[in-house]
């Protein structure tokens, strides 16, 4: 099993800057790819980014150039800085990783809101 603790979520205006961490405990030596999504009320979870062992990254549009994926496996921990915030970036954003036991974990979430 793994656990995911996602922190660094908050209130902000336009144009400011969030990072957004996520630490991994549990079984660490089977994670693979992790990645964040983020969503609004009534709506689907989307991707946001993600990042492999390789650390190779992927974005979704809306954020290419905005917002940057990093891990550091010394810490066991993922991040996401997120620069230029629009309000439309405002949404529970999750951690999510891919393991090598076939699973996949998410976090429980945290709270950005950006305000115009």
């Amino acid at each position: 099993q793994v656990q995911l603790v996602e922190s660094g979520g908050g209130s902000v205006q336009a144009g400011g800057s969030l990072r957004l961490s996520c630490a991994a405990s549990g079984s660490i030596s089977s994670i693979k790819n992790m990645g964040w999504y983020r969503q609004t009320p009534g709506k689907q979870r989307d991707l946001v980014a993600t990042i492999t062992t390789a650390d190779i990254t992927n974005y979704a549009d809306s954020v290419k150039g905005r917002f940057t994926i990093s891990r550091d496996n010394a810490k066991n921990t993922l991040y996401l800085q997120m620069n230029s915030l629009k309000p439309e970036d405002t949404a529970v954003y999750y951690c999510k990783c891919w393991t090598t036991l076939f699973r996949n974990y998410w976090g429980q979430g945290t709270q950005v809101t950006v305000s115009s």
